[in-house]
């Protein structure tokens, strides 16, 4: 009976909305609260770009920054992905040309199968960066994890980001927002599927970025200071 009486009073509540909208006062009320919706959802985005956009560089004008953050993007068969790949050979890039001097990677190590930050080590080791020049953050769950990990537990206080044009601001926007004067380099991609599916993903992931930095909640896993950054920099200072 009860869900009987639950439906009656859902079909009265469509049935009374309907004829609303059949009034011009009932459609212009409709039109303005998807309006404002629509203000709403692209609030976060706005506020990215706003905050960002002066702060994207290429690896030519990018200040140079003691240090360089280089996120993960996903693994191949224990091998960087196409995306973290191109992420990690600009880093190299940037260490090649005394743009930066150590190099943190940040990614997912939750369990022992996959290990993205080993993985990019390796990479940057292949393409020329000493290995004493790179340092490992094994919880770097997400963006805002990430740049949390760095300013506290590693105490970065400024960085060059490296990532995909698509999520370049809003790295830049939260790492900013825990601490960071961040500049950040777009790194170019083919913009095939994933390009579209990581660019239609950042529309949403906006929202949450937003939250993290108005409510500046704890990484997954924060965990003691760890001196990779300070001892790396100390042996490029010698």
């Amino acid at each position: 009976m009860r869900l009987r009486s639950w439906r009656g009073r859902a079909v009265r509540a469509l049935r009374r909305t309907a004829v609303r909208l059949r009034t011009r006062r009932g459609r212009r009320l409709a039109v303005q609260g998807v309006m404002v919706a629509c203000v709403l959802a692209l609030a976060p985005a706005t506020w990215m770009h706003t905050v960002a956009d002066a702060r994207v560089r290429t690896t030519a004008d990018v200040p140079a920054q003691q240090v360089a953050v280089v996120f993960g993007a996903g693994l191949w068969e224990g091998k960087p992905s196409p995306y973290l790949a191109n992420r990690l050979r600009t880093a190299a890039e940037l260490y090649r040309d005394k743009k930066v001097k150590v190099v943190l990677v940040t990614g997912d190590n939750s369990r022992v199968e996959y290990d993205e930050p080993d993985a990019m080590r390796t990479y940057l080791v292949a393409h020329g960066v000493p290995d004493s020049r790179i340092v490992s953050d094994f919880a770097g769950f997400d963006t805002w994890d990430s740049c949390v990990r760095a300013r506290k537990i590693f105490g970065v206080e400024r960085a060059v980001l490296v990532s995909q044009g698509f999520h370049i601001r809003r790295a830049i926007a939260l790492c900013r927002a825990a601490g960071i004067d961040a500049y950040g380099v777009g790194v170019e991609a083919v913009h095939e599927a994933t390009w579209y599916y990581g660019g239609t993903r950042e529309v949403f992931a906006a929202g949450k970025a937003a939250l993290d930095a108005l409510f500046k909640p704890d990484p997954r896993f924060l965990g003691p200071k760890e001196p990779g950054v300070e001892s790396a920099l100390a042996a490029s200072a010698r």
